[in-house]
């Protein structure tokens, strides 16, 4: 194995009475891809601070290869004192770092840089976050929660862009297909410990489900050999007062060890309140379109939902998802009225938006509208605390306010709070924003059970592999298209990607977008803005590595050095195929974009 970048030794970190962290062990070598796994609050962000420098533990230590760059990307980044995006993402780098690539990232992430952070959405924090991490190409990437508020496109660049790098990355997601696809090796931290395997995301599962079915035995033997001292005990203590003694002993040893036991926390019970049946027909839209200003949101589109179907809706941010959902379930007139809801509709909506909730209310205030100590649960009345623990919330947390929450907790307030209402339509808005997997199981299975209708906007590919019957998806000019199947089936059928809007001109009016003018001919190819880099920086980089080529030659060319020194040999061999082969992919390089320039130039 090679030397690590980062170490964590016996780390341990206590909040309160229960300890978080408890001797954690972390190693992450160069280039290798660690997905950290665990429930929400079981530590995992506090540990890749820790990682990050940012969070002192109690005890334990930290090692960081000397000269190695980490980058860490917060779940919620820290815009003050910045006028721009750009100048956010240029504070991240380091003074040998490129400057250009800070516009490039912002550029492929679909920012201009001239954005002002104090107003721009959750989606567009998160991309000006990303490329500040990305744009100095660090040793080691610390990322929490990447794809939290990105768009499905974006999410599939990013999987593309790290996957291409040679960074060491330790990632945290409740993203599955985004572990799976980028993950080589995977840390589980439970109950304070971490447990590690060399697979990936993709091998978790099954491997935790293992360790846990073979820790339930073990606790069963413990507990039927407290069982059987207990009976000695009672009944056969005999006359031999010196080995009674050390037999009593080890049962107050098994009792300590039983009292001491952590259990894993349980699962969510999401329950759907369900009203009486809808009529067979949901929603019956025809040709209906819908336009702000010059720019069509929706054009032309039909459908026919009918009662148990689960319907998916993606696309990148800004392509009108909401809008359309808002059309078909009534919350907003069509331009056209061919609009035609079903008999006997009850519906129940998650909203993406939690800043919708007062961060100075109480969980239960949330929960009960602020009336009395029971939640209207289907038309019953239930008293808080029992809902709350359906949700995974202790009894201790009714008066703690929304405010100091963590994404997770806040997400199943919102689907507490959904859910709770009677309905037979279900409309979710990014339902699976900051669950934890365990959580994300639980609510699949409800919706696979609920004998209602969901619509659904979700950036989860696995989530709407496994959930959905049929997924819309945009064409662009606010045409939309219903695809039978999941995501997967959608991309087969469709033969491509989805595909975001281009990036507007610093100049152009956001709010109020327009449609430019029709091009008289086919606009000429230009060198975008990271090719030209490439020009101009490509032949000094082929200089140096020709020069760092003749060095380790020199190095080579002493014919006694095999015999005297092999490691310093082995170590120039090395140095000098490498740089060979980057001068070779360089050279390439620039001749590729060199006959793209005289091409352009003579068309």
């Amino acid at each position: 194995m090679p030397p690590p970048l980062i170490q964590l030794k016996d780390i341990a970190l206590t909040f309160g009475g229960t300890p978080l962290l408890s001797g954690v062990e972390l190693s992450v070598s160069a280039s290798e891809r660690v997905c950290l796994i665990g429930r929400n609050g079981s530590g995992k962000s506090t540990l890749l601070k820790i990682a990050a420098g940012l969070v002192e533990p109690d005890s334990g230590s930290r090692f960081v290869q000397p000269g190695a760059t980490i980058r860490y990307l917060p779940q919620e980044p820290d815009f003050v004192g910045f006028a721009t995006t750009l100048a956010y993402v240029e504070a991240g780098l380091a003074p040998g770092d490129d400057h250009y690539q800070a516009r490039y990232v912002l550029e492929q992430l679909g920012l201009r840089g001239d954005e002002d952070p104090a107003h721009i959405s959750g989606g567009e924090a998160r991309r000006a976050a990303l490329a500040r991490v990305l744009a100095p190409s660090p040793d080691i990437l610390l990322l929490d929660e990447p794809t939290n508020h990105l768009d499905l496109t974006t999410i599939e660049w990013l999987e593309g862009e790290l996957g291409g790098r040679r960074s060491a990355l330790v990632l945290i997601s409740h993203d599955r297909r985004f572990l799976s696809n980028l993950s080589r090796s995977t840390a589980w931290l439970d109950r304070g410990q971490i447990r590690q395997i060399d697979r990936g995301f993709g091998a978790f599962e099954a491997w935790r489900d293992e360790v846990l079915a073979e820790e339930e035995r073990e606790q069963h033997k413990l507990d039927r050999k407290i069982v059987n001292e207990e009976h000695w005990l009672r009944y056969g203590v005999s006359g031999r007062r010196k080995r009674n003694v050390k037999r009593l002993g080890n049962l107050h040893a098994l009792r300590q060890q039983r009292r001491d036991y952590r259990g894993t926390t349980g699962n969510a019970n999401l329950t759907a309140a369900e009203a009486e049946k809808s009529g067979r027909l949901v929603i019956e839209a025809k040709s209906i379109t819908k336009s702000y200003g010059e720019r069509k949101i929706v054009d032309g589109f039909s459908i026919r939902v009918q009662r148990g179907d689960r319907i998916g809706i993606v696309g990148p941010n800004g392509a009108g998802k909401t809008t359309l959902v808002n059309l078909l379930t009534g919350a907003d007139t069509p331009d056209n009225d061919t609009l035609r809801l079903g008999a006997n509709i009850e519906m129940a909506t998650l909203d993406q938006h939690r800043e919708s909730l007062d961060p100075k209310s109480t969980l239960t205030e949330a929960l009960t509208g602020g009336r009395g100590d029971h939640v209207m649960v289907g038309g019953k009345p239930k008293h808080v605390v029992s809902y709350m623990k359906d949700f995974l919330f202790a009894q201790e947390q009714m008066r703690t306010p929304l405010e100091v929450l963590s994404g997770g907790e806040r997400g199943r307030l919102m689907l507490a709070r959904a859910l709770a209402k009677p309905s037979n339509l279900l409309v979710l808005d990014e339902p699976t924003n900051d669950l934890d997997l365990e959580t994300l199981d639980v609510l699949e299975e409800m919706l696979g059970d609920y004998e209602g209708t969901v619509i659904l906007i979700s950036h989860d590919r696995d989530f709407l592999d496994r959930v959905v019957t049929s997924v819309i998806a945009p064409e662009g000019n606010g045409l939309w298209i219903e695809y039978a199947g999941g995501y997967t089936d959608m991309l087969a059928q469709r033969g491509a990607d989805l595909k975001r809007e281009p990036v507007k001109a610093a100049s152009d009016d956001r709010k109020e977008p327009r449609l430019a003018a029709a091009p008289s001919a086919t606009p000429k190819r230009r060198l975008n803005f990271n090719e030209k880099h490439a020009l101009e920086t490509l032949p000094k980089t082929i200089e140096k590595l020709q020069a760092e080529i003749a060095r380790q030659q020199n190095v080579l060319d002493d014919p006694d050095l095999y015999v005297r020194d092999r490691k310093k040999f082995d170590q120039a061999s090395a140095a000098i195929a490498t740089a060979q082969e980057e001068l070779a992919a360089a050279e390439d390089r620039w001749l590729e974009l060199e006959v793209l320039r005289e091409e352009i130039e003579q068309a």
